[in-house]
């Protein structure tokens, strides 16, 4: 069963994000805020992150950064999911490293067709 990273520091949408992937068939790590993903990512076997942007400790974009140093995580996919839609968010998270970015109020359906396309 492939592992997702969930992270966001909101409770109810780390429920419904992984209510969504539970459902899928994904086994799903949760995380409070990028600091506690990073701690988690350390002691896990993760295949895929969905990290929320706005966070406090470490955010979405510092998140990826730091994860993305890391040779177990340079090539494992990182999802931006957040209400940030603007063109300069989105560029600022392709250089992090984020491998996608979408965004909120989320359709289930279509987040699990965007992790099925990109999760090796």
């Amino acid at each position: 069963m492939q592992s997702i990273l969930a992270v966001d520091d909101s409770p109810s949408m780390r429920k419904m994000v992984s209510f969504t992937l539970t459902g899928a068939g994904y086994h799903v790590v949760e995380a409070v805020d990028g600091q506690d993903a990073l701690e988690k990512a350390e002691t896990h076997n993760i295949d895929l992150v969905l990290a929320d942007q706005n966070m406090p400790r470490l955010d979405g974009i510092g998140l990826t950064r730091k994860l993305r140093e890391h040779p177990k995580f340079k090539t494992i996919p990182i999802l931006i999911l957040t209400t940030e839609s603007s063109d300069q968010m989105k560029q600022a998270g392709r250089t992090a490293g984020a491998t996608g970015w979408l965004v909120k109020p989320f359709d289930p359906n279509r987040l699990i067709e965007v992790i099925q396309k990109v999760i090796r």
